[in-house]
């Protein structure tokens, strides 16, 4: 039924989990998995930018946790004997769900699995929902796995 499955990845636990319902989505449809992460921008995450631009090394420490984090999700897959490939985005300016959408239509995918982390309350207002904002603006499908 799903022949290409986009799961973003955060090395979270409930990542992981998402990772592996997918995997067996793809097992069982004879599809393919795409593992993505985006490198979001601080202020998107603590809600302002202190200095207004990132140090060369915080950026390359950024790109080396994101690769981190794929080559870990991608260890997964190959043990799960899936099909798999992976995509870091690095998209200044853009949220993580923008990114997802967009990556999502550029691969064609008939299907986004993700994680949640089922925050409320003040922690939801704090840190956000990345899984809300992703089924808010996909165009696809979406499978929260929680």
């Amino acid at each position: 039924m799903y022949q290409r499955i986009l799961v973003p990845v955060d090395g979270s636990e409930s990542s992981n989990k998402a990772l592996v319902t997918a995997l067996q989505i793809a097992r069982e449809s004879g599809g393919r998995v795409r593992l993505i992460h985006v490198m979001e921008q601080l202020e998107f995450v603590t809600g302002y930018e202190q200095f207004g631009s990132y140090s060369g090394e915080l950026a390359l420490a950024m790109r080396e946790a994101g690769t981190k984090v794929l080559d870990d999700a991608m260890a997964i897959a190959r043990s799960a004997g899936s099909e798999a490939d992976s995509r870091l985005y690095d998209k200044p300016g853009e949220r993580l769900a923008e990114v997802v959408a967009e990556a999502a239509g550029e691969w064609n995918a008939d299907l986004v699995v993700v994680g949640t982390h089922g925050r409320r309350g003040l922690g939801r207002m704090l840190l956000g929902s990345g899984a809300e904002q992703i089924l808010r603006l996909s165009p696809l499908p979406v499978l929260v796995v929680r």
